[in-house]
This record gives structure tokens, sequence and C-alpha cells, in this order.
């Protein structure tokens, strides 16, 4: 499979926004994209994968070993015709001082063409020495093009274009104007939801004939052509795990416009081990269905209060599962559902009422990027209480109001914020709900672990 790696020198470049584009571009030709995120993200690939119409995987050092990047790389790419990674940040940006988490170092690990989208706004013919640095600061990087963004007109387009020419051997692939019309809402997290954003599928396919009068769409495909095929055997998910009754588990889990934050492996990692995924619409579903578990995902609730409270049907469906013993996990936006109440802007609004707690939003964030959590003994899923180190991440600008003493926890923080700085996972019943999310992976088989638990009760 041909792909390439779409980068930038800094965030906020608008690599998103070209990614987006071109996926629905190359779409609309006839091709089988298949999009990839760098690193722990919800947001960028739900718009990635509405315009590729994929699955989209997240690529991410954090969590995985670099065999199993490769892997996941490999296994996922098989009957695409081209791959689109789209990277975070800039491309040498990382933890790391070394780089070793970078952009760069996973597109050394691919063998990637980069494509570098620059942004122009107040540049010219400094882009030279700009792309003369990236190129020459790892030489085994391929910046196979460059594309100019938020270009300021005809007359800065050609400066630019005769600055790179001139300096440079880097070929542009293209420039894209400023459009004021074709920018995506931003929130505090990143994107507004593609599963949340109004009008959505109209401004994919808007960005889709700008990225093809704006890009020269053959060179790109041409400079996809020369990566190397994806290496690495295809990564074996979890086992099939039926429980005693010999029917598959029924998981419930909440997927709409409040919660959408689920990496795609992970659900197709529990229908794997043998649950079937019923999806329930949080702001409209007056009812539980049968279910014998419940995911409960991130997300923005706090967006959607209104609708969510006025559900009292489905808020008191759920409380009452809960409390009568059916297993439920939830991270970040479920975890704030599942509390008395949210609070923002001064307004406060019901919820479901499950844990003795309410959430007020915050105008900073509370937890943001990489965390690392520690089992403690309390931890209800088989094989918890060993004490392991779990790497994860949280995003929540929320916090529980006063969590206090008298709740037990199934994670201690190590790194990162959690509930209250020193503890993650409250537990409740058979619930186990955090701000923290986590990754199906060779170290941390969540998905395996939570149905063994879920089985045991069914």
């Amino acid at each position: 499979m041909s792909h390439l790696y779409i980068s930038a020198a800094h965030k906020s470049s608008g690599k998103t926004t070209v990614s987006i584009g071109l996926c629905a571009a190359l779409a609309a030709r006839g091709l089988r994209v298949q999009p990839f995120k760098k690193g722990p993200d919800y947001i960028d690939p739900i718009w990635l994968g509405r315009a590729a119409g994929r699955a989209v995987y997240n690529l991410d050092f954090n969590v995985h070993s670099r065999a199993e990047v490769s892997a996941l790389f490999a296994t996922r790419s098989e009957g695409a015709h081209i791959g689109i990674i789209e990277g975070n940040k800039g491309l040498y940006d990382g933890l790391s001082l070394d780089g070793s988490d970078s952009n760069a170092a996973l597109a050394r690990q691919f063998g990637s063409p980069v494509v570098l989208v620059v942004d122009t706004r107040g540049i010219t013919r400094g882009i030279a020495p700009l792309l003369q640095g990236y190129r020459v600061f790892d030489s085994e990087v391929n910046i196979a093009g460059v594309i100019l963004n938020f270009v300021g007109g005809a007359r800065h387009e050609d400066k630019l274009r005769r600055a790179v020419e001139h300096y440079t051997d880097i070929p542009v692939l293209g420039a894209v104007q400023r459009n004021a019309a074709i920018s995506i809402e931003e929130r505090h997290l990143g994107l507004v939801p593609g599963n949340e954003a109004r009008g959505a599928d109209a401004t994919i396919e808007v960005l889709a004939q700008l990225m093809e009068q704006q890009l020269d769409v053959d060179a790109l495909l041409e400079v996809a052509r020369t990566a190397p095929p994806p290496a690495g055997p295809g990564a074996a998910g979890p086992p099939v795990r039926v429980p005693a009754g010999g029917r598959p588990l029924r998981l419930g889990v909440l997927r709409d416009a409040a919660f959408g934050f689920y990496y795609a492996d992970d659900l197709e990692d529990l229908a794997a081990g043998g649950a079937e995924l019923v999806y329930i619409d949080a702001l409209h579903d007056q009812g539980l269905p049968a279910v014998d578990a419940l995911v409960l995902g991130g997300g923005f609730p706090e967006t959607h209060l209104e609708l969510l409270e006025a559900n009292d049907g489905l808020r008191r469906h759920i409380r009452e599962a809960i409390s009568d013993g059916m297993p439920a996990y939830a991270e970040c936006g479920g975890l704030m559902y599942l509390c008395d109440a949210i609070t923002w802007g001064g307004e406060r609004h019901a919820m479901a009422g499950v844990l003795p707690l309410e959430v007020q939003m915050s105008e900073r964030p509370q937890g943001r990027g990489y965390a690392k959590v520690r089992e403690t003994l309390r931890h209800p899923w088989p094989g918890g209480g060993s004490g392991a180190v779990i790497p994860c991440h949280e995003f929540h600008y929320s916090m529980l109001v006063k969590p206090g003493a008298g709740h037990t926890y199934a994670y201690d923080m190590e790194r990162g914020f959690g509930i209250d700085g020193r503890h993650d996972g409250i537990l409740r019943h058979r619930l186990l709900a955090s701000y923290v999310h986590m990754r199906n992976c060779a170290d941390n088989r969540w998905t395996e672990r939570f149905l063994a638990y879920v089985g045991d009760f069914c």
C-alpha cells in the first residue's frame, strides 16, 4: 500500500483540515483510503474516518511497542489503495529529547514520504531556510514535498513558490488559500468532533473540492507510491471468550454526539472477544436495551446538558441497572454523566446519579496529556491488584467537586491528575469510572479483562 505522512512545522498549521480534505478527495476518486493518526486523539480520527469512510487507527509509542505499531499499521493497511498518516504537533516534536517518540521517528520507522504543511501567514522568502532546516536536521527523514497553507492570494503564493524553488529542491505540492468558510470550529481539546458538528458532511465535501483544486493530487499520489510496503506481521486480537451460557455478551455502548471517544480497534477487540456491541444514544433513546454490561466512553457531555437531563428515562434505567449490579466501565465524559450533576456556566443539570458526586467545569485544563496509573489492590477485574503501571492519557476541563474520603479507587496516579491528583478509577457497585483513557494493547488487555469480569456475572 502506498502512503503519505502529513506533518507540519508546528501545531495549528492546518494539517488536519488538509488531511480531511485530501482523504475525502481521494475517496471521491474511488480509492480506498485508510487514515491513521499519530498519538492519542479521538477528535481528528472522527473527522478523518468520516472523510475516508473507514475506521481510523491511532499509532502511539506511549502505549505500543515499535513492533506493535508496525504490526498495527501493516494489518490495518490491508485492502487499502493508499494510507494517510496525520501527525500530531510538529514533525520533530515529542516528549523525548532524542525525538524517539516524534512524528519523524514514526516516519523513519515506516520509510514514509513526509509532506510538510506550512502555515505561511506572515512569511515569504523565510520559508526557504525553514524547509532547509527541517531537511538537514534529520537526513533520514524523507521530506518529499510541501503544501503551502493559509496563503494570502496569488502574489503571496508566487513569492512563496519562487523562494522554495530557488533555494530548495523540495517540490511544492499545493497551495491552500485562506478561506474562513472552510475552518472547522475549535474547542479546548481541538476541533469540534465530526459526530457533533452540524453540517460535518457538507464541510467535508467542500474541503474535498478545494483540495482537489488547490493541491496537485496526482503528484501526491506519485509521492505516495515511493513509500515501501508496510512491514510487520498482523497483530492477533484477544482470544474469543464466550460465557458458559454459550451466548455472546451484549455490551451497551453509549455512542452519540455527546459520547464518541472510542478507539476503533478497542471496539473491534471487544467484538472479537465475544461481545455484541449494542449502541445507545444517550440523547434520544428513552430506555436501556437488554444488555449484560455498559461501556460509557468519553466525549463532551457538557455541550449537551439540556438533552441529557431531559432524557430522564434513560438516566433512571442506567442508574437502576448499575445499582442492581450490572458491570460497567466509564471513561472521562462517561464518568461525568454517571455523577449526580454537571455545572457549567453557572447552570446545574442533573445526570444519571450513580456516583454521589458533582462535576464542575473549569476554564483551565485539570488533566491533560500522557498519564500513568498504578493498579491498587481493589481493582476488580481479573488480574487486578498486581500493582501494574499502565500508560494512558487524560484530557479534561472538569473536576469532581469534593470527591472526599470514603471512596474506593482502582488506580493510584503515577503521572497526571486523575480525579484528585492522587487517585483515579472510582469504584461503586460493579462500576469502574475514571478520567484516564485506556488503550487495548499487549501490556494492557483491558478489553479482555473487562469481558472476563462481565462474564463472571452472566
